[in-house]
């Protein structure tokens, strides 16, 4: 992005002092900081179970860097994944083995030297990346180039399983030191591609899940993610820290989850693209889990193109989660990236404006300057159809902000999306525990009392932990539910799925039988997003501009239906190329 953010200079500051660091750098302490790569849980419990520094990397060693020789003209601030591709390639002109360790270096001097502990994306360094940069390094020397994504550096939130010795505690004290049983099916597909995972983001605890009033972007592991625009609001989450790191330039693209805007809304706050996906196109097999029914896992990346890079890698049927057969003959013969496309695609596409639904619910300032790019893309050929609505979006949308427990608010229990949401946690949790090795934490039940028993720490009772203002209530509110999946629950997982599937963003689509191409939404208003989530339904989120106040990014996004990410990335790519030539104006 050009525009700037609070931290860019400083990051790339850090980026040409460490440079392509390709030589042995020597073992010894970071000039008297703690050699731990994250500390803040040191103030709540021990930290003996974190991820040392685990390269020993000196400061001084990296400021003795020659950076213009070691350099060879090469800047990866904002480099694009083909960008590296290319630099990996170029006679050996930058080497993997450097690009991991210049990752390293970046999140630690952020972690430790330049305290950005306040920006804290980083939850967890992977110890084995180096090892297996270099395992890269060696396959690309000997001719095999596994995919786009061979020797790019990724990480993912903090609750997406890896075997490896990186942790996997959805932010949670009560899950350190857990062993999960294998990799979760998104990491294992981005390994067989050949990338390496630095390692694991920060995250909302429990993927929101927790609390009712919160702290977005907290966790009792990792402390509170912020997005660089603007230190002291809300950094968009659960996937906060994912966000941030793709924004901040510490990795290409990143993985996050979403149940209900966990992808989308941090995206978009931190001006970067998100991909939500249908549920059932990537698999959620080792996931900690919210909900069967509206779980997926979503991509981040500073273009569309690195983040379809990495939807190309992880999409798929998996034995390990049934709701990835319904993708079969719904997906491209290749990939998705086959439907990346420029401006000129816009010529005839026909796209939907929900006002009444939506739009009317934007903040002036993001209407106005919205407008002004759904003008320029209609000045490249597009049809733009006006109240296009959600057909009973009066009932189902909430006027007062998102609320995934708007049917109860309105009275009707049965038509609440947090209705069966909360009786699927406790239910997919356990499935989940279930198969974790070295802990005692098997249940909900043991979760609560683990809060219970580390009650500051975890924020067990209302204003404990000024991060969890609420306390533990949503788990509270999961447990007393007990799983059971009786009439109430499948009236409203009926009602929620009809009302935005073929009722809702079908409906709209269908447009009186003048079908659209797709829904262009301002996903700042989160009730938008929250439809496509509870409908399972595609977005993918593009940056559009600043907030003159908040100092906020802002995006628009297109919204789908089920299995339409090919036209969602033909179309958002073309308008991503059309920001491009007007970006004096608008992010690209």
């Amino acid at each position: 992005m050009s525009q700037p953010r609070v931290f860019a200079q400083l990051a790339f500051m850090i980026f040409l002092l460490a440079s392509f660091v390709l030589p042995i750098i020597p073992s010894d302490s970071i000039d008297g900081l703690p050699n731990v790569v994250n500390f803040h849980t040191s103030q709540l419990l021990n930290h003996s179970y974190l991820v040392q520094n685990p390269l020993n990397i000196t400061i001084n060693s990296v400021k003795s860097l020659n950076t213009l020789n070691l350099c060879n003209g090469v800047i990866i601030e904002e480099a694009t994944i083909d960008d590296l591709q290319r630099y990996l390639s170029d006679g050996g002109k930058v080497h993997q083995v450097g690009l991991t360790i210049l990752l390293m270096v970046i999140d630690h001097k952020h972690e430790l030297q330049l305290q950005l502990t306040i920006s804290s994306p980083v939850l967890q360094l992977n110890p084995d990346a180096l090892k297996v940069a270099r395992r890269a390094d060696s396959e690309r020397m000997a001719g095999l180039v596994r995919s786009p994504l061979h020797g790019i550096p990724f990480m993912v939130k903090g609750n997406i399983a890896s075997k490896d010795r990186v942790e996997t505690t959805a932010g949670s004290l009560a899950l350190r030191g857990s062993v999960v049983p294998r990799d979760a099916f998104v990491v294992a597909r981005l390994r067989e591609a050949g990338a390496v995972l630095l390692g694991k983001t920060t995250l909302s605890e429990w993927a929101d899940a927790r609390s009712s009033n919160y702290s977005e972007g907290y966790s009792a592991t990792g402390g509170q993610a912020r997005s660089s625009y603007n230190l002291t609001v809300n950094p968009g989450g659960s996937s906060s820290g994912s966000a941030v790191a793709v924004a901040n330039n510490l990795v290409a693209f990143a993985l996050g989850t979403e149940t209900d805007g966990s992808v989308i809304n941090p995206a978009e706050r931190n001006a970067i693209v998100g991909i939500k996906p249908t549920v059932g196109l990537v698999s959620r097999a080792g996931v900690v889990p919210e909900s069967i029914h509206q779980d997926t896992v979503g991509l981040f990346g500073r273009t569309l193109r690195d983040a379809v890079h990495g939807l190309d890698a992880i999409y798929g049927v998996d034995i390990l989660d049934n709701y990835t057969a319904a993708q079969v003959g719904k997906t491209p013969e290749e990939r998705y990236g086959n439907s990346l496309s420029d401006r000129s695609a816009l010529r005839g596409a026909k796209f939907g404006l929900p006002w009444l639904s939506f739009w009317a619910l934007a903040d002036p300032e993001q209407q106005a300057i919205l407008l002004e790019l759904i003008e320029l893309i209609k000045d490249a050929g597009a049809i733009i159809v006006n109240g296009t609505e959600i057909p009973n979006y009066q009932t189902i949308v909430s006027p007062a902000g998102w609320n995934w427990d708007y049917g109860t608010t309105r009275g009707y229990p049965n038509e609440s999306e947090y209705t069966y949401i909360k009786v699927d946690f406790y239910n997919n949790l356990q499935t989940y525990l279930s198969g974790l090795g070295n802990t005692t934490i098997r249940s909900l039940e043991d979760v609560v009392q683990f809060n219970n028993e580390h009650a500051i720490a975890e924020g067990a009772s209302p204003n404990l932990n000024a991060a969890f203002a609420s306390g533990q209530d949503l788990l509270l509110a999961s447990l007393a539910s007990g799983g059971v999946m009786n009439s109430t629950y499948w009236e409203a997982l009926t009602f929620c799925q009809q009302s935005t599937r073929e009722k809702g963003i079908d409906a709209a689509l269908q447009n009186r039988n003048h079908k659209l191409d797709a829904l262009l939404v301002p996903p700042d208003v989160g009730q938008s997003y929250q439809i496509a989530a509870q409908a399972g339904y595609p977005v993918i989120s593009l940056p559009a501009y600043i907030h003159s106040l908040s100092g906020m990014p802002f995006g628009l996004a297109l919204m789908g239906t089920a299995f339409s990410e090919a036209t969602l990335v033909k179309y958002a790519s073309a308008i991503e190329d059309l920001q491009e030539i007007k970006s004096r104006r608008f992010l690209a």
